[in-house]
């Protein structure tokens, strides 16, 4: 079983070859008036040949998007068109639906549905793909296997069990290595289906699970915080999964799990992952699309206008196709190829305080440096050379003294008198030297510096996003229109709050450093 090893919105993740900057693309409606775009399938060998699903339809270009024609109509029942996938010899089309599972062996000209389920749930397929001998289909209640091309099913049992599926994918040089993401975790089969284990587990749905029983946990998307399992095209260990937040990675086929930095991500909840090649990460988020570099993402859907996206996917030309609330749309990532993310923010930075420079500020005004802490260790390791320094003060006043004066005469002679009173005192030193091999104190140091460690964390987390976010909201107010003045103004306050934000935390730093870079 896999766990995170360090502490949606759609999100796509791709890898494209060349270096990618944040730009605008040249975005291409292909919607030709049809609206509410969900599944989308771009054929590999011919990429003029484009399906789409839309409520009740799936439709089918053949000229790259400049017409549609429905190639199948649901007519009754549910109408959802949940996902469409290939098959490995290009010809066969698959459409899960919310009315069971349809495939058509000639591109689309004729279908027949091949799995119905037992109820309403089986009947919702919400995942599929066809490896070179087995047909899985994931549905609203668990996963089904076909090893006849669909001529008959079994249903997976196990930890599987009813749960709902999220996606299904493989390794297309391997197809025994299958990952599945479900509601209640991600499931890795190594000998082609026959058995699963399930290498991460949903935090949300473990807890859920400790408390309830399994009939009476709610099968819904909404209930888990895993969303999708994407395996890597080339190499064999690497695999990806998303959810709710944010998107991790694993170099070992799941046994660890790595978290993506989400800088620059709007938005953690990742639901789709695609990947065209193993070394670049594009996203695909609700509202925009974004690209991993340097350890953040920075968004390159400037100019889509797509409404709410629900769907992405890449063909061999490097283009990419969005679906959402207004339809289809494509870009050509090759052309932003030459337009790197120095080029592009360079403009934007120059008149910024480095973002490390604000991080140590923040740091400084809250007193959670790391050498704080150092420093506390340093002094308590010397305290075994100091002594403890202990001194005692007495009085004595038993002391009585007698003078012979041999005479008779004297007064006073010859009589019993005390004397002056006597002062006793001590000086004494000691050493605890096993204190130079652990001093108790240490322990006290951990609990302070882990404490320490995570408000830190948090400072630098909110330093972070409002750091970057503000960079945001400076490029889309340079885009506005002057005559816009309603969401100007709503972008100039949102501007003035992120900087009265960033003062909060760096003591009024980030002000005075944006009067000094204004004057330079």
């Amino acid at each position: 079983m896999g766990r995170i090893a360090i502490g949606f919105t759609v999100v796509l993740l791709v890898a494209i070859t060349g270096v990618l900057g944040a730009q605008d693309l040249n975005w291409e409606d292909m919607s030709r008036g049809n609206s509410d775009a969900q599944a989308i399938l771009v054929n590999q060998l011919d990429n003029k040949i484009v399906f789409v699903g839309i409520p009740g339809n799936v439709l089918k270009s053949e000229d790259g998007g400049k017409s549609w024609r429905s190639v199948l109509a649901i007519r009754s029942g549910a109408r959802n068109i949940n996902a469409l996938a290939g098959s490995v010899n290009h010809n066969t089309v698959y459409a899960a639906t919310d009315n069971g599972l349809y495939c058509s062996n000639n591109l689309g000209n004729r279908w027949e549905r091949i799995f119905r389920g037992k109820n309403s749930l089986e009947n919702q397929c919400t995942a599929i793909i066809n490896t070179a001998t087995v047909v899985f289909v994931g549905t609203k209640a668990g996963l089904f296997i076909s090893r006849d091309n669909g001529r008959s099913w079994s249903k997976e049992s196990g930890e599987i069990n009813n749960n709902a599926i999220l996606n299904i994918d493989f390794i297309s040089k391997k197809d025994s290595i299958i990952y599945l993401a479900a509601v209640n975790g991600i499931f890795k089969s190594l000998d082609g289906g026959r058995s699963w284990a399930r290498i991460f587990f949903s935090l949300s749905r473990e807890s859920k699970e400790a408390e309830v029983s399994s009939e009476e946990i709610d099968n819904s998307n909404e209930s888990s915080d895993i969303r999708f399992v994407k395996a890597g095209n080339n190499n064999l260990n690497l695999v990806y999964f998303s959810s709710t937040k944010g998107v991790y990675e694993s170099m070992d086929q799941g046994n660890s799990w790595k978290k993506l930095s989400e800088y620059g991500l709007l938005n953690r909840d990742v639901k789709v992952l695609c990947l065209e090649d193993d070394s670049q990460i594009l996203a695909l988020s609700q509202l925009g699309v974004f690209f991993y570099t340097d350890e953040r993402w920075e968004e390159i859907s400037f100019g889509l206008a797509a409404g709410k996206l629900n769907y992405s996917t890449l063909d061999n030309n490097g283009n990419i196709y969005v679906t959402g609330e207004k339809g289809v749309f494509k870009a050509n990532l090759k052309e932003s190829l030459n337009f790197t993310r120095n080029n592009f923010l360079e403009g934007y930075l120059k008149d910024e305080p480095k973002i490390r420079d604000v991080q140590e500020a923040a740091i400084k005004y809250a007193e959670v440096s790391p050498e704080k802490i150092s420093q506390w260790r340093r002094k308590a390791a010397k305290k075994a050379l100091l002594p403890h320094v202990s001194i005692g003060l007495d009085r004595n006043s038993t002391d009585l003294w007698h003078w012979e004066g041999g005479s008779t005469t004297k007064t006073d002679d010859d009589i019993l008198r005390r004397g002056k009173d006597s002062i006793d005192w001590d000086v004494s030193l000691s050493w605890d030297l096993s204190e130079l091999i652990w001093n108790s104190d240490q322990t006290s140091i951990d609990v302070r510096s882990k404490l320490m460690v995570e408000l830190r964390d948090d400072i630098l987390d909110q330093v972070n996003k409002l750091y970057y976010e503000r960079l945001r909201v400076k490029f889309e107010l340079d885009n506005l229109a002057i005559e816009d003045r309603n969401k100007r103004f709503n972008k100039q306050l949102k501007l003035e709050e992120l900087t009265a934000s960033l003062d909060s935390l760096t003591a009024g730093y980030y002000t005075e450093q944006l009067r000094k870079l204004s004057q330079v």
